[in-house]
C-alpha cells in the first residue's frame, strides 16, 4: 500500500521525535546519575570533614586543658571554651548528614557519648580545686587519655566506612562522567542524522511532487488542447459545418470521444445532405401544388360557373344546391392548398431582423383583418425591439383573424396586452367570443383540427398550427386561456 506524502512526512516526524525523546531521556538519565553520584561524593567528604573536625576540636580542648594544668594560665582554656560551643553544632550536622546510614548513626551515638564523657572529665580539670589530690587528678587525666583513644578509634572506623562509600561513589561517578559525554554525543549525532534524513525525505517528496505537478500540468495542457478541439468541432457543427473532423488517434477516453464525434459529424453530414435533398423535393412539390394543382382547380371552378351562367334556366333547384356545395368544396380545397404551402414555408425562409414597433405593427394588421364593427384595444407598454417582423406579423394576423372569424356575434371586442417575462415578451390576444372548452385547448393547435364543421369554407384547421410552428421556430411558447362562453385568450412568448 502506497502512503500519501502527508502521511509519510507525519510518520517521519513522529519517528524523529520518538528517537529524539529517547536520546533526550538517555542524556537526562546520564546527567542525572552523574549529578547524584557527585552529590553523594560531596556528601562523603562532608561527613569525613565533620568527623575530623570533631576529633580535632576535642583534641585541642584536651591539649589546652593540660597546658592550663601545667602553667595555670587561663589562655590555654580557650580551645576548651570553643569546643563547648562548636561540638554540639558539629554533632548535629553529623546527625543530619548520616541520617541515611544506620551504622554511621550508631557510631555517631557512641561519639556523642564519648564527647559528653570527655567534657565531664575536662570540666573538673578546668576548675582547679585545692582539695583535689594529685592522685585524683592523675586518674582523671588517665581516663581522659582513654576516652580520646576511643574517640580516635571511632573516628578511624567512621573514616574507613566513609572511605569505602567514597570509593564506591567515586567509581560510579567515574562511570557517569565517561558515559555522559558519550550519551550526549550519540544523542546529538542521532538527532543530526534524523534531521538530515527527514529533510532529505521531505526534499525528495517535494521534488516528486514538483515532478508530478509538471506532469499533471503537461497532461492538463494536452487535455485542454484536445477539449478545445472538441469544443471547436461543436461550434462548427452548431454553425452548420458537418464536414469538420478531429485528428486525435489517442487510445483513451478523449480519443474515443473524438472518434465518436467524427462519426457523428459524418452521420450528420449525410443526414443533412439527405434532408437538403428532401427540402428541395418539398420545394418542387410546393411549386407543383401552387401551379399544377391550383390550375385545374381554377378550371373546375370556371366550368361550374359556366354551367350556372349558361344553363341557369335548365337547372333544377336541387342542381343549384349541388353546384353551390361544389363551389364551397372547391374554395375549401384552394384554402387547404394555400395553408399547406404556408405551413411548409415556415422555418425554411431566411429570417430578416429589423426594428419593430408593436403598436404600429398591430395597427397595420388591424386595418387588414379587423372589421370596423369590432373594437380593438392595445394595452400600454408595447415594446419596440429588433426581431423577425414577418414572423411576428403572421402570428398577430392569424390570431386576430381567428378571433374575428370564429366570433359568435356580428361585432366584438379584442384586446392585446404585453408584459416582460425574463428574456421574453409575453403577449396576450383576448376576445369576447364563444370561448373554447378546456378539453379542446391542445387539439386546436394540431394540423387540420377545427371546432367548426368541415364543410365551412374558411375552417381549414391550419392557421393555429402555423402560429405554433412560427413561435416554436423562435423558441417561444403558446397556450390558450379560455372556457366555454367566456371568450378566449391566446398567450405567447417572443424572445427580446
Amino acid at each position: 500500500m502506497t502512503l500519501k506524502t502527508d502521511t509519510k512526512i507525519i510518520l517521519g516526524f513522529a519517528l524523529a521525535v520518538g528517537i529524539l525523546l529517547l536520546t533526550a531521556a538517555a542524556s537526562f538519565w546520564s546527567i542525572r546519575g552523574l549529578s547524584v553520584q557527585t552529590a553523594k561524593v560531596e556528601h562523603t567528604y562532608q561527613v569525613l570533614q565533620e568527623v575530623e573536625s570533631v576529633t580535632a576540636v576535642l583534641k585541642d580542648a584536651q591539649a589546652g586543658t593540660r597546658g592550663y594544668l601545667l602553667t595555670g594560665d587561663t589562655v590555654y582554656l580557650r580551645p576548651y571554651s570553643m569546643a563547648t560551643n562548636q561540638l554540639p553544632a558539629s554533632l548535629a550536622r553529623l546527625q543530619a548528614l548520616t541520617s541515611d546510614n544506620s551504622s554511621q548513626q550508631a557510631r555517631l551515638d557512641s561519639l556523642r557519648m564519648l564527647v559528653e564523657q570527655e567534657f565531664r572529665i575536662l570540666r573538673p580539670l578546668t576548675e582547679i580545686q585545692k582539695s583535689m589530690s594529685q592522685s585524683a587528678m592523675q586518674t582523671l587525666l588517665d581516663t581522659d587519655r582513654q576516652t580520646l583513644r576511643q574517640v580516635r578509634i571511632l573516628y578511624n572506623r567512621t573514616k574507613e566506612s566513609e572511605m569505602a562509600l567514597l570509593a564506591q561513589r567515586s567509581a560510579l561517578q567515574d562511570v557517569f562522567e565517561k558515559a555522559t559525554p558519550i550519551v550526549v554525543l550519540v544523542s546529538a549525532v542521532l538527532a543530526v542524522l534524523i534531521t538530515v534524513w527527514l529533510v532529505m525525505k521531505i526534499m525528495q517528496e517535494l521534488a516528486d511532487n514538483r515532478r508530478l505537478q509538471n506532469e499533471l500540468a503537461d497532461i492538463n495542457a494536452e487535455v485542454s488542447r484536445r477539449i478545445t478541439q472538441i469544443r471547436d468541432l461543436a461550434e462548427q457543427v452548431v454553425q452548420g459545418d458537418y464536414t469538420v473532423k478531429i485528428a486525435d488517434a489517442a487510445q483513451d477516453n478523449l480519443g474515443g470521444l473524438a472518434i465518436s464525434l467524427n462519426r457523428m459529424t459524418q452521420t450528420l453530414d449525410a443526414s443533412f445532405s439527405a434532408l437538403e435533398k428532401r427540402n428541395k423535393e418539398l420545394d418542387q412539390f410546393a411549386y407543383v401544388a401552387s401551379h399544377d394543382l391550383k390550375a385545374p382547380l381554377r378550371g373546375v371552378t370556371t366550368i361550374v360557373k359556366w354551367i350556372e351562367d349558361e344553363l341557369a334556366a335548365e337547372l333544377s333547384p336541387q342542381m343549384h344546391t349541388y353546384l353551390d356545395q361544389m363551389k364551397g368544396r372547391l374554395s375549401r380545397l384552394e384554402d387547404l392548398i394555400n395553408g399547406l404551402l404556408a405551413y411548409a414555408r415556415v422555418g425554411r425562409t431566411a429570417q430578416s431582423s429589423e426594428n419593430v414597433n408593436i403598436n404600429q405593427l398591430v395597427e397595420e394588421i388591424a386595418d387588414l383583418v379587423v372589421p370596423p364593427d369590432f373594437t380593438l384595444r392595445v394595452g400600454p407598454g408595447m415594446p419596440t425591439f429588433v426581431t423577425d417582423r414577418l414572423g411576428l406579423q403572421q402570428v398577430f394576423t392569424n390570431l386576430l383573424s381567428n378571433a374575428v372569424k370564429y366570433h359568435h356575434r356580428g361585432a366584438g371586442q379584442l384586446e392585446i396586452t404585453c408584459q416582460e417575462v425574463g428574456q421574453h415578451y409575453e403577449f396576450r390576444v383576448q376576445d369576447d367570443g364563444p370561448g373554447i372548452a378546456p378539453e379542446y385547448h391542445q387539439k386546436i393547435f394540431l394540423l387540420f383540427q377545427t371546432l367548426r364543421d368541415r364543410n365551412t369554407a374558411e375552417s381549414t384547421g391550419i392557421g393555429l398550427s402555423i402560429v405554433q410552428k412560427i413561435i416554436n421556430e423562435h423558441h417561444g411558447t403558446i397556450r390558450v386561456d379560455s372556457a366555454q362562453g367566456q371568450g378566449a385568450g391566446f398567450i405567447f412568448t417572443w424572445p427580446k
